[in-house]
């Protein structure tokens, strides 16, 4: 890892550290998924080490391997339904905590366990805030039926709703695509600029193909954001 790398791993595992310090006892959590997330659920298994009880619900089977590997007690949603607390990453937040999701590949999980729970707090480094929201390429994660019909749908409606740039289907492992946990794609979407993204979020939803949309708007509710300069606490308006 380089020394750029190994500082941005540090600024990650420091917004971390922040938010261990919302978890208590007894307390459901859910276990967000990605490089950021990884360092808080370090941090829940060394607190379950120590012996503190709770319950967690993860985002993804990565993420369910790692606390499993930490002994971490899990659940789901069928059996826990309601969560307090969604401590997870995010590829781009802007200043309203308005957020792109998905780069990972978890996003259909991630949004249902962040509706599930009471608060949903983002960890980051810096560099995942923006003025605008896309700069980062906004993951839709799509069935595979008719998925060209489906791509030119999202290319038709998205610029309709002012957004355009190259819609690709997500790769994977050799000449394979991407197959998510719940065995569908992702097409990524280069919009370098969302200013809309409420306008956005509603034309994506009326493509039949589409599952779910990377982004999460009206979810988080406070943010823990890492620099050279310290931890950045931002709230969403009217928390």
């Amino acid at each position: 890892m380089s020394d750029a790398a190994t500082e941005v791993d540090d600024l990650k595992a420091k917004a971390a550290e922040t938010a261990i310090d919302l978890v208590k006892p007894g307390m459901k959590l859910g276990l967000g998924t990605g490089s950021t997330a990884f360092h808080f659920v370090e941090a829940v298994g060394g607190l379950v080490r120590n012996g503190l009880e709770v319950l967690c619900v993860p985002t993804s089977e990565a993420t369910r391997a790692h606390a499993e590997k930490l002994r971490i007690p899990l659940s789901s949603l069928d059996e826990t339904p309601q969560l307090d607390l969604t401590v997870d990453g995010a590829d781009e937040m802007d200043d309203q905590l308005r957020l792109i999701k998905g780069g990972g590949g978890a996003l259909l999980r991630e949004k249902i366990v962040a509706t599930a729970s009471d608060r949903m707090v983002v960890i980051a480094d810096g560099s995942k805030v923006s003025k605008t929201l896309g700069s980062h390429p906004l993951p839709v994660e799509v069935v595979r039926f008719g998925l060209r019909a489906t791509m030119r749908l999202i290319e038709a409606l998205s610029a309709e709703a002012g957004c355009e740039g190259e819609i690709r289907l997500r790769p994977g492992k050799g000449d394979l695509p991407f197959i998510t946990d719940q065995g569908n794609l992702i097409v990524d979407c280069a919009f370098n600029n969302i200013s809309e993204p409420e306008v956005l979020a509603f034309a994506l939803k009326r493509v039949p193909g589409v599952v779910e949309h990377g982004l999460f708007l009206g979810l988080a509710d406070l943010a823990f954001v890492a620099t050279s300069g310290g931890i950045k606490t931002m709230r969403r308006a009217g928390e």
